[in-house]
């Protein structure tokens, strides 16, 4: 059965879809620009852009009982290849920092346009643990 996930700690669909969905062993996130939920602002640089995504990506998943540590493929949406070694750079930072065990697999393309005129984005696919009981 597929579970809606949703939080206000990350920012709400601005259309007619969902943060993100329960398959049971697997959560697929909808793309997340950098949209701070808390004041509906978008950060001018780049860097805080691509920190702002993956913060809402993880927020999004927290709420699925998850972490970063589970997220096994993303996806990165840029304006511009010339800002991909800073997208990068802050990337490879967020996911350290949430001690994830390895990088996930990901695809970067770049985009013609991403809404609210955003530099960045970010979706992610997340794979729960599944724990078989012997007895």
């Amino acid at each position: 059965m597929t579970k809606i996930i949703h939080t206000e700690k990350a920012p709400a669909a601005i259309g007619p879809y969902v943060q993100a969905v329960d398959l049971g062993n697997l959560v697929l996130t909808s793309g997340q620009i950098p949209v701070n939920p808390a004041n509906g602002e978008v950060p001018k640089d780049i860097v805080a852009q691509a920190r702002q995504s993956l913060e809402n990506v993880k927020a999004i998943i927290e709420q699925a009982g998850l972490t970063v540590g589970d997220i096994v493929k993303t996806t990165v949406f840029v304006k511009d290849l010339n800002d991909f070694a800073a997208v990068n750079a802050e990337y490879e930072k967020f996911f350290k920092e949430n001690n994830h065990p390895n990088f996930p697999a990901r695809s970067c393309v770049e985009v013609a346009r991403l809404p609210k005129r955003c530099r960045c984005g970010n979706r992610s696919n997340c794979c729960k643990k599944i724990i078989a009981k012997c007895g």
